[in-house]
């Protein structure tokens, strides 16, 4: 019997179940959207963390650490850093406009500071990215059920697709953010018990140092080989999670100001500690698995290969679960984004709350089997989060925190800070071989700042 195999599938049917039955709660497009504002700072710091340890934080990180060594941290390192910015300054001061005005969705702000158009173009331009990341947390369950049973890549990304598509469009943020407190005990025990006996396992840090073809910069945690490399990634990474959709908006189902800070403070300080449990992982498999050559398969085969098969089985579900939390989170982003910021802002803005919350019901549905069939076509875990961060960056911070810095700033600003952003991202995408320093998002980052300069010195002026 593939025991692995066995507790992956028992756990995701129990998952999706739990989430349906929650969902029956949902009485409206508030516990939908907002969870009926009513999350405590622990269900806030929990629901955000599980959404924040998805794949790049495990699969991607583990594969990265295979390759480069410590400086693989500052994936989660990053992540956690960019959570503690949300937490205490950009979080809590969304969230009282939330309160006090009636927002859902990130877009809500954007209209409300800027302009309608603002709110329509950002969310087509991250639609595309959100299902770039969407596909990238299926690739790494699929990751999992290759190593654990063979299965073709298709079949694992199907698997994982249906199980948190149900129980997201059951329940929206409500279901997820009772479903990631599990979600977040496996995920946690799951990798604190195998990350020191795959490293004992392994001979320790001093055998893997002395391993043929370990490069000397393996423990540098402050090397770069380039883009999306070592310490290079805080300025990709970081950005995004301070103004992410899917995290502003699960802050706004916070109960209170409170909540926000202790819950997403908690979240970014347990993100900043659990980095290195995959990085070690990955590090490991060089002396377990010498010869992989696929970054995806590092994570699960060393559990698999590196531990004895009740916590190798314990380590998969860990990862799968990881996965499956930060698809929820992807999917709410999406479908609220869909229902709030455009149907019911260009489409049909007299539409009854039951109806926005059925059409965010369908746009989950629709988004979850975009997101499974873009994730059979994109190659790697890394591939697919660098076009979301990318377009996440270019687009999305600088309209985000400039109009809570500047008040003066008005549309033009936030339109020039799109349009230099993503003009920037696409010259350096094409006109560039991506090597070295020519990061896309970086550079798109760079330029939506300039933009969004340039037409308040020039709005002053004139």
């Amino acid at each position: 019997m593939n025991l692995p195999l066995v507790l992956v599938v028992v756990y995701t049917v129990g998952l999706t179940a739990f989430g349906i039955w929650i969902g029956r709660r949902v009485k409206g497009a508030s516990d939908f959207f907002v969870a009926g504002r009513s999350l405590t700072w622990p269900l806030v710091g929990g629901t955000v963390l599980a959404a924040n340890i998805g794949a790049g934080t495990t699969v991607g990180a583990a594969g990265l650490a295979y390759r480069d060594g410590i400086s693989a941290w500052w994936w989660n390192g990053s992540a956690g850093l960019g959570t503690l910015v949300l937490a205490f300054w950009v979080g809590p001061r969304l969230w009282a406009l939330a309160s006090s005005r009636g927002y859902f969705t990130l877009g809500d702000y954007l209209e409300d500071r800027y302009s309608g158009t603002i709110r329509g173009l950002v969310a087509i331009l991250l639609a595309v990215g959100t299902l770039a990341i969407l596909a990238g947390q299926l690739i790494a369950g699929a990751a999992v059920l290759e190593v654990i049973a063979g299965l073709p890549k298709w079949q694992g990304v199907a698997i994982g697709g249906v199980a948190m598509t149900l129980y997201f469009t059951a329940g929206g943020l409500l279901s997820s953010a009772w479903v990631n407190a599990v979600q977040l005990v496996v995920l946690v025990a799951g990798f604190l018990i195998a990350m020191p006996m795959a490293l004992s396992s392994a001979g320790g840090l001093g055998a893997i140092a002395a391993a043929p073809g370990v490069p000397v910069t393996y423990f540098d945690p402050l090397y770069s080989a380039g883009a999306f490399s070592g310490w290079t990634m805080f300025l990709l990474l970081a950005p995004g999670f301070v103004v992410s959709p899917g995290l502003v908006q699960k802050a706004f189902g916070a109960e209170s100001v409170r909540a926000v800070r202790i819950g997403l403070g908690a979240a970014g300080v347990a993100q900043l500690a659990f980095s290195f449990l995959p990085v070690l992982l990955g590090m490991a498999a060089r002396i377990h698995n010498p010869d992989l050559t696929n970054p995806n398969l590092v994570l699960p085969t060393v559990m698999m290969t590196a531990l004895p098969v009740w916590i190798g089985a314990l380590g998969l579900a860990a990862i799968f679960s990881a996965e499956v939390s930060t698809c929820d989170a992807i999917l709410f982003m999406l479908s609220t984004s869909a229902s709030k910021d455009l149907y019911q802002r260009f489409v049909n803005p007299s539409a009854p709350p039951d109806l926005v919350l059925r059409v965010a019901r369908i746009a989950a549905v629709a988004g979850g089997m975009l997101g499974m069939f873009m994730a059979i076509q994109l190659s790697t875990v890394a591939d697919a989060l660098r076009i979301f961060y990318s377009l996440l960056i270019a687009t999305l911070f600088v309209p985000v925190v400039g109009g809570l810095v500047f008040p003066r700033a008005t549309s033009r600003e936030a339109l020039a800070g799109i349009a230099f952003g993503i003009g920037t991202l696409l010259a350096v995408y094409f006109g560039t071989d991506r090597t070295g320093w020519w990061d896309p998002g970086t550079w798109g980052l760079i330029g939506s700042a300039v933009g969004f300069g340039l037409m308040m010195v020039f709005r002053r002026k004139t």
